[in-house]
């Protein structure tokens, strides 16, 4: 009798990267890729839809980046496991995404391998680490042992990355299907949590947290 196949999503806004790493998984005898998205938006949307086993995100993509995505699909759906496949080795991508529920971390200059030993092993339900950031993240990890980021609610974070990412209080409504009211409301509480008085403090919050690249 044949195993059931690892179901896997593939979520990052470069078709090119997408294409390559659904060759590596579909040629694996125990895995299988079910869906793509390229939005961190769209990686929730297919994630409730076809509810993978492992979704491999990106951090930096279009319309909510992968770290708000990640945190959003380990809360709601706990059998999908992420493992990050990032170009970031700022240790603060590392820790936040980790933070957000990911399993696993490579860098995408990583070995073919590497990625699916990931795969199996975030699977079976273990971490999963490249080796050239894991010691930046020990490193990391005994500075921060708590990040004014989690005084936020989900919806709170995903305002303020995107006032950050230079988004008016009319467009994340529209996108949010909000008030500009309640959006408005969102966003002075986020001020007041973080202690931010203008945009230029949420940009830069925002860059050193690792909500935005």
């Amino acid at each position: 009798m044949l195993s059931k196949k690892i179901r896997v999503l593939l979520a990052d806004d470069h078709s090119i990267l997408r294409k390559g790493v659904r060759m590596l998984i579909d040629s694996q005898a125990d895995m299988e890729v079910v869906g793509e998205a390229k939005t961190g938006r769209e990686a929730i949307e297919e994630a409730r839809k076809l509810k993978p086993d492992i979704v491999v995100m990106d951090i930096s993509m279009p319309e909510l980046n992968g770290i708000e995505a990640t945190r959003q699909i380990c809360d709601e759906m706990t059998h999908t496991k992420v493992v990050a496949l990032s170009m970031h080795k700022d240790s603060v991508y590392v820790r936040e995404i980790l933070r957000a529920g990911a399993r696993g971390y490579l860098l995408k200059e990583s070995e073919d391998d590497d990625l699916v030993k990931a795969i199996r092993s975030v699977h079976r339900g273990e971490a999963f680490l490249s080796p050239a950031i894991s010691g930046a993240v020990l490193t990391d990890y005994r500075k921060h042992v708590s990040n004014p980021v989690d005084l936020l609610t989900s919806r709170e974070r995903e305002i303020l990355t995107m006032v950050a990412e230079g988004k008016t209080n009319k467009e994340i409504a529209n996108t949010l299907s909000l008030s500009v009211y309640t959006v408005e409301s969102h966003r002075g509480s986020v001020m007041e949590k973080l202690n931010l008085h203008n945009a230029g403090d949420i940009v830069r919050f925002a860059i050193r947290n690792g909500l935005i690249s």
